[in-house]
């Protein structure tokens, strides 16, 4: 199952994004089968009793093993969980990271979870880039994320846990449907998977090359921390591209927000990302409020940098002079 991944992982520092349920376990075993060096890193979220036997299972395996387990307590979400848990879990992986120096963060999603996503985007309106969220290798800051199991079914991989009789939790809560996931998992992606799951799996490999294709109207030219710069070949890529960028610094937009894009050339959007068009570039970079030297500024304007992207480049200390505005 991962001879395709085999050259990304092989003598890397793999960090697997761990729960003790199938897939994360499916993969864990895939892993050590394949002999590919890894450690874990499990967040308890403190709602369900078994969370604490996951967290204990999780422990043990890594000391069966010999891998070091990475755990952490998240605090009481009181509204917004599904968003704020996975902001909390991604927090928690990137600072391991970074403190670490791992170089891949493992994620276990598989085929059911691609046809999740794609539904729910799908039922809210968009594009073919928004549909295919989940991509087999993303690009990050200072990582990349592998989810190198994206062709096979969640059936397909309890059915090799079983075969070999490794060990496994089941979340209940993933069959509670007051949560949006679980409601399109349970009424609709599962049933279709059963059904129709090599013709689905093959549907998503048209939609990466179609995906591909349009993403030929843009091209990223620069990057320095978390700014981008995105050379636009058709202005009207504006908000595809906007939309990609952002989904690769780990935020994702709304429909109102892709309006907006689409009518404004120098905006914020949620309060946390500046967006500029200069020319045929796109500028993406945090917003932040920053006092700078007059001398500093000018520079930027001879420059023709971007007046919302000038404070992030103070305060990063990045030499506005290392931008390629007219490239």
């Amino acid at each position: 199952m991962l001879n395709t991944y085999k050259h990304l992982l092989k003598n890397k520092k793999n960090l697997l994004a761990f729960s003790a349920g199938v897939d994360s376990s499916a993969l864990f075993f895939l892993l050590l089968g394949n002999n590919i060096k890894f450690n874990i890193a499990i967040v308890d979220y403190g709602i369900r009793e078994e969370s604490k036997k996951e967290v204990a299972h999780a422990k043990a395996l890594a000391k069966q093993y010999k891998l070091f387990c990475h755990t952490i307590q998240a605090p009481r979400f009181e509204s917004h969980f599904e968003a704020q848990a996975r902001k909390f879990r991604y927090e928690f992986f990137e600072s391991l990271i970074t403190v670490e120096g791992y170089d891949n963060l493992l994620t276990a999603h598989q085929l059911n979870d691609q046809l999740e996503w794609l539904l729910m985007r799908f039922a809210k309106g968009a594009g073919v880039s928004e549909l295919l969220g989940l991509e087999p290798i993303s690009k990050r800051e200072n990582y990349t994320l592998v989810r190198p199991l994206l062709a096979y079914s969640k059936d397909e991989l309890l059915s090799y846990l079983k075969t070999n009789d490794f060990p496994y939790f089941v979340d209940e809560s993933n069959s509670d449907e007051k949560y949006e996931r679980n409601r399109f998992r349970q009424q609709f992606s599962d049933t279709l998977i059963s059904k129709y799951k090599e013709g689905i799996a093959r549907s998503f490999d048209y939609l990466r090359k179609d995906k591909e294709s349009l993403e030929s109207e843009f091209e990223t030219v620069y990057t320095e921390k978390s700014l981008c710069i995105v050379k636009l070949h058709t202005l009207s890529s504006k908000v595809k591209a906007t939309d990609m960028t952002l989904k690769k610094l780990g935020y994702l937009l709304s429909a109102l927000q892709r309006s907006e894009i689409a009518k404004e050339n120098s905006l914020v959007i949620g309060g946390t990302w500046a967006i500029e068009l200069q020319d045929n570039l796109l500028y993406i970079a945090p917003y932040v409020i920053e006092e700078m030297p007059k001398k500093f500024k000018e520079k930027c304007r001879v420059l023709k940098i971007p007046q919302k992207i000038r404070p992030y480049l103070f305060k990063e200390k990045i030499d506005p002079a290392s931008l390629i505005p007219n490239s």
